[in-house]
């Protein structure tokens, strides 16, 4: 039996943490989650809000890398990881049943605490 870590819903909540996290320490210089509600919508659409977040990677990187210190820092790093958290597999269309959805919030929840860990600073 694989474990859900290893799962992809779980990697998609992952990779949606990575990419709110980013545009956060652009926008506000902090690393804060997101309303419960706006990961559930996600998670039954993730392939478009995937597609519509990753259009301001290059400009949130840009932003946060000009902050320096620790939030630059924090970019480079968040950046990197969502480069290695899109599979190289097609994403599906359609959106994730009640058990996906649910992997793709632990995935969520924990990019954002392993995120809030490294960069206390950072975390809002």
């Amino acid at each position: 039996m694989s474990r859900v870590e290893e799962g992809r819903p779980y990697a998609w909540g992952e990779l949606y943490a990575a990419l709110l996290v980013l545009e956060g320490i652009a926008v506000t210089g902090r690393i804060a989650a997101v309303p419960e509600q706006q990961v559930r919508r996600t998670a039954y659409m993730p392939r478009s809000v995937f597609e519509d977040r990753l259009r301001g990677v290059g400009g949130h990187v840009f932003t946060a890398r000009q902050k320096g210190g620790s939030t630059a820092e924090a970019a480079a790093a968040v950046f990197a990881d969502i480069g290695r958290l899109i599979r190289p597999e097609r994403m599906p269309l359609h959106g994730l049943g009640q058990s996906a959805a649910e992997e793709f919030r632990q995935g969520y929840e924990a990019r954002v605490a392993a995120y809030r860990k490294a960069w206390a600073e950072l975390a809002g």
